[in-house]
């Protein structure tokens, strides 16, 4: 599990989907050489029918589906748990109390308050005990928090220290809107604010995490102490890709 080589190992890599929401994605991403795949609900429009189906792809690839939710509401992260999501990303985390409200949506009782159902798609339909279902859950859901604005980042500390939260996601966009620099991305403030990040999820055990947009983002970033990485845009991978091909192509027609 995901989760479990986190632990173990300190690294995990795969994709994050934003438009490519195909029933061989997961696949695609597993041969590439992907341990989870994190499907983007935020920005890309997906509805938790689309998310259902991607879950059910990864079931028996060995690639965890992760899921980023629109915003901090428990309906958002219960759901996509029970369509069988093994973890879940929450984006524009500002404090500590939104962090705890997050990790007891993601847990069942005693540690939080996540509904229970069973026998659905999240247990695989499977019979079973339910006390080992929770169980069995509490191993595997990944809980992250994504730091993105300026006051997420002043509690960056505490956010980490957060039981139940297992990783924080460095928003690095968003990031630089909101400190007033956008996009500026070697600016010393932004900077400062990345090392902050790294800093508290050492203190405090957790991983940091970041979405590589390339090689260069992906040695930047691993540099600084980030040891959980997504690749890509999807898009945008395919977008050089082809336009690779298409160059090739016409510079055929010029020989």
């Amino acid at each position: 599990m995901l989760k479990q080589k986190l632990a173990s190992e300190g690294h995990a890599f795969g994709a994050m989907v934003f438009e490519f929401f195909t029933p061989g994605i997961a696949q695609i991403a597993k041969v590439a050489g992907a341990e989870f795949v994190l499907y983007d609900m935020e920005h890309s429009g997906a509805g938790i029918e689309t998310i259902k189906a991607q879950c059910a792809y990864c079931r028996g690839l060995d690639v965890a589906p992760l899921v980023r939710v629109p915003a901090t509401e428990y309906d958002f992260i219960a759901n996509v748990l029970d369509a069988g999501a093994h973890g879940v990303m929450v984006p524009m985390v500002d404090t500590a109390e939104q962090a705890a409200f997050i990790a007891a949506a993601t847990h069942y009782p005693p540690q939080g308050r996540r509904g229970a159902g069973f026998g659905m798609a999240h247990d695989d339909y499977l019979p079973g005990e339910p006390a080992a279902k929770m169980r069995a859950a509490h191993d595997r859901t990944l809980t992250i928090a994504q730091i993105e604005t300026v006051v997420g980042l002043a509690n960056v500390d505490a956010i980490a220290a957060t039981p139940g939260i297992d990783v924080l996601w460095l928003g690095h966009f968003d990031l630089t809107n909101f400190m007033g620099i956008p996009g500026q991305f070697q600016h010393p403030d932004y900077l400062a604010g990345v090392e902050r990040i790294v800093a508290a999820t050492r203190k405090h055990g957790k991983v940091a995490a970041f979405l590589a947009l390339d090689d260069r983002w992906a040695d930047e970033y691993w540099g600084y102490g980030f040891r959980m990485m997504a690749y890509g845009l999807d898009s945008a991978l395919y977008q050089r890709g082809l336009a690779s091909g298409l160059h090739h192509l016409q510079s055929l027609a010029t020989k």
